[in-house]
């Protein structure tokens, strides 16, 4: 099937209910190895003991909490330059599985940090910039609430989303910027991943296990946004139609 028709939401849902079984299924596999492996077969740090192993959740979770949002800012432009019928629906699915994941990145990262810098939490350029984002989310959870037309809403969404787009390469960089408490990148690094073979490849495993969970998930949520626009558009069609009051013929009826 070409990805064009993608766009036309009877078949993007017959694709969904076609691929979603498969998805789940190598979701499940790839969370079992990798988990297996890190908490089984990874050492534990020389420093940190058994406490790195929080990696393995706090990791994949800091990835996709900014992938998710660059994705929302893919849908925007999608929304606002090209008009495709299927990106504000995309835009709006994915606004609270990335709240989610940035919400386990910041508890993971508290609990983790306890032991390593004895507080639960620091005013550190990384997790400041993590925190905003959550707010974003959050801030973007609401706009969709507030406004009823889904044409409307997807708009501000979708300008307000590339606004804050700007924080994503803070993010990335704000380690390398400023003097942070937070390590710097040890996997995707110019001169190649600072960590040993037998913690990179159970994180590389549990990282893809995650994105293949946030793509299930999307997939689901923007069915779901699907069918409950259909049923929005029937209501409002149902309530736009002339009803017979007592004692008079519906207008249109047959005499």
């Amino acid at each position: 099937m070409p990805l064009i028709d993608l766009a036309n939401p009877t078949r993007f849902l017959g694709f969904v209910g076609r691929l979603v079984p498969w998805l789940t299924a190598v979701t499940i596999v790839l969370f079992a190895v990798g988990l297996y492996g890190a908490f089984f077969l990874a050492p534990d740090d020389y420093q940190q003991g058994a406490t790195v192993k929080i990696m393995f959740i706090h990791v994949p979770c800091a990835w996709l909490s900014m992938f998710v949002y660059a994705t929302m800012a893919a849908s925007s432009l999608g929304t606002l330059v090209w008009r495709h019928p299927l990106a504000d629906v995309s835009m709006k699915a994915a606004a609270p599985i990335g709240a989610v994941f940035t919400f386990v990145c910041l508890a993971t990262g508290s609990l983790w940090g306890k032991p390593m810098w004895g507080t639960w939490w620091v005013w550190d350029a990384r997790l400041t910039s993590v925190l905003v984002l959550f707010i974003m989310y959050l801030g973007l959870i609401a706009l969709w609430q507030t406004i009823e037309d889904p044409i409307r809403g997807a708009k501000a969404v979708a300008v307000l989303t590339l606004v804050g787009a700007i924080n994503l390469p803070i993010i990335k960089f704000s380690v390398d910027w400023w003097n942070t408490l937070h390590q710097p990148a040890a996997v995707f690094r110019l001169g190649g991943p600072t960590i040993d073979i037998s913690m990179l490849w159970p994180l590389l495993v549990t990282a893809l296990a995650a994105t293949c969970l946030f793509v299930t998930l999307q997939l689901l949520a923007m069915k779901n946004e699907i069918k409950r626009r259909r049923l929005r558009t029937l209501r409002l069609i149902e309530a736009s139609r002339p009803h017979a009051v007592a004692g008079t013929p519906v207008v249109g009826a047959a005499s």
